[in-house]
């Protein structure tokens, strides 16, 4: 057995009540995942011992479920509203220039972890379309150009109360 670091030591008193069983892989999983964002390889190595399962099998259903991450979470995280009000008024586009602007895909991060873009379902506070949502805030009634100014701006660090509150006030509402 490798040496106890002390990462791997917070996991197995994270997971000391789970008993080794498969019907738990799913609780121990979540309970990882929501604990530290993400479900690391380390993470994957103890629940596997933890179970007394195959790492293997922990990783099958670690990346089988949509649910779970592998990699650290972005220290921001935009979601795109892809419903169909938002679409009505060119989500689709101020997805691409966010998109664009950090250099990433639907669904990734940036290289650093400062930004990411996910897509959510519609919130219901459509009249604010087309929006976006950092962290829990909606930002809305964007255009491509506030949807860039938002995105730099949270690539190049700033503070995320401060983005979100000169958006809001240039584009006469907000949140």
């Amino acid at each position: 057995m490798p040496l106890e670091t002390e990462a791997t030591a917070e996991l197995r008193a994270l997971l000391a009540d789970i008993k080794p069983d498969a019907t738990d892989l799913l609780g121990a999983l979540h309970r990882v995942q929501h604990h530290y964002g993400y479900v690391s390889a380390e993470a994957m190595r103890v629940i596997a011992e933890q179970l007394r399962v195959s790492v293997a099998h922990v990783y099958g259903a670690t990346t089988y479920y949509a649910d779970f991450r592998t990699t650290p979470p972005p220290r921001t995280n935009i979601g795109w509203c892809s419903g169909p009000a938002c679409r009505l008024r060119n989500s689709v586009g101020i997805r691409d220039a966010m998109l664009a602007t950090l250099g990433i895909a639907m669904g990734g991060q940036t290289n650093d972890g400062m930004v990411g873009v996910t897509q959510m379902q519609c919130n219901g506070s459509c009249e604010q379309a087309p929006q976006v949502w950092v962290g829990e805030a909606v930002v809305g009634r964007l255009n491509a150009a506030r949807a860039i100014r938002l995105a730099r701006a949270l690539r190049d660090g700033a503070d995320t109360s401060s983005v979100i509150s000169e958006t809001a006030s240039t584009n006469g509402g907000g949140h």
